[in-house]
């Protein structure tokens, strides 16, 4: 249980105490990542953005922290709660959303569709690497012509003998250029959906990478492209035949960008509050003037609600309680939350909003794609719009 202590004095940066809401393992953990980001992410994030880069080195030091897949139990993954993943992905993404990204995407949707839905013999030769950093994985199933209707997929899925022949596309995968097995979702002929492991270097599949971003620039995106690639039986989920499969692995991803949204936010509104507190304007700190205060107490109203609302899912999705639908809700809730948060805080700064030297702009421009991943805003608003009022708007 998590032990409450009254606060002695208000903290600009947890207004509400909540803080005292979390138990000593979530705090060291909490801690632990936090100062890896201050250390090892934060003095460089600036330059891999401008430069459209993320180092390869930087997933063996995750790897070496264990956060990769760490919500996960068994094959030597640590099995942390909910609520520590989700307070992982909060301080990641406090550094830049393509880092948390990359922890998000190799744990939650590759790791987690393989420990989810595979076999025995591909968890045994898969997890423990994919753990540890030595083996990247990524997950496909957008493409081109079906984002938001993933039902409306065109890769296929042929069998032939004891294999089976993949043909199609996927589009914007984080990884897919580094991995070295990607899930990818494929039609079969009797149209049922299977997933199946496409490992790097077989025939017929490529995965180049996507340039001319100006988001999520931190981080590796790109399209992957199966030509006759020919995949044997054992690489095949024998689990999963439907939209199941792959849906249940993005609900995993939503949780974490639940609470990555409110460390991109912080991070925004902190920078904003020490900047106010030092830029002079008319012989006085702008924090002294109405408009500023305005904005600042929006903004930490703001970023104590999304944490209480990402701690209560946290706490729901410990319990076995919580729904998809309430994911979506804490989606569009703290995301949208977190780009208003980026935008009032770039005024605070000015015309240094818009430089790399601070991290509001960068945040900014990363939201704007977060905003749409994992499920578009309106499309998590139209679940939560069925879940209250019981009709389905989507058809």
């Amino acid at each position: 249980m998590a032990t409450t202590t009254k606060p002695t004095a208000l903290d600009p940066r947890d207004f509400l105490a909540i803080d005292a809401l979390l138990d000593d393992e979530e705090r060291a953990i909490r801690d632990t990542v936090r100062q890896f980001v201050r250390d090892r992410i934060l003095p460089e994030v600036g330059e891999w953005f401008e430069q459209a880069i993320l180092p390869r080195e930087l997933v063996q030091e995750i790897g070496k922290l264990g956060l990769f897949g760490m919500h996960l139990e068994g094959y030597g993954l640590p099995g942390a709660s909910a609520v520590a993943y989700g307070l992982t992905c909060m301080e990641l993404e406090a550094g830049d959303s393509g880092v948390r990204s990359l922890v998000s995407v190799q744990g939650s949707l590759a790791m987690f569709s393989i420990w989810k839905w595979g076999s025995e013999e591909q968890k045994q030769r898969w997890l423990p690497g994919m753990h540890t950093g030595e083996l990247i994985g990524c997950f496909g199933l957008t493409e081109p012509d079906a984002g938001s209707d993933p039902g409306s997929m065109r890769t296929t899925a042929r069998r032939d003998g004891s294999d089976w022949v993949l043909n199609g596309s996927k589009m914007w995968i984080t990884n897919g250029t580094i991995a070295d097995v990607a899930t990818v979702w494929a039609r079969t002929e009797d149209g049922q959906i299977n997933g199946f492991l496409v490992e790097r270097g077989m025939p017929g599949f490529e995965a180049p990478e996507m340039h001319h971003k100006i988001s999520l620039r931190a981080s590796v995106t790109s399209e992957l492209v199966l030509h006759d690639v020919r995949v044997p039986e054992e690489n095949r989920f024998p689990e999963v035949s439907s939209l199941r499969g792959p849906l249940s692995c993005l609900n995993e991803a939503r949780y974490g960008i639940v609470w990555g949204a409110v460390g991109a936010g912080r991070a925004c509104y902190e920078s904003a509050l020490e900047y106010a507190k030092e830029r002079i304007v008319f012989g006085k700190p702008i924090a002294g003037y109405q408009l500023t205060q305005q904005k600042l107490a929006e903004m930490a109203l703001e970023i104590n609600r999304a944490t209480l609302v990402a701690l209560h899912i946290g706490r729901m999705k410990d319990d076995g309680t919580l729904l998809p639908q309430h994911v979506s809700m804490g989606k569009m809730g703290n995301v949208r939350g977190a780009i208003e948060v980026a935008r009032s805080a770039r005024t605070i700064l000015g015309g240094n909003g818009i430089t790399l030297e601070y991290p509001v702009i960068r945040h900014a421009n990363n939201l704007e794609s977060v905003l749409t991943y994992e499920g578009t805003h309106e499309v998590h608003t139209l679940v939560v719009g069925q879940a209250i009022t019981g009709e389905n708007a989507f058809r």
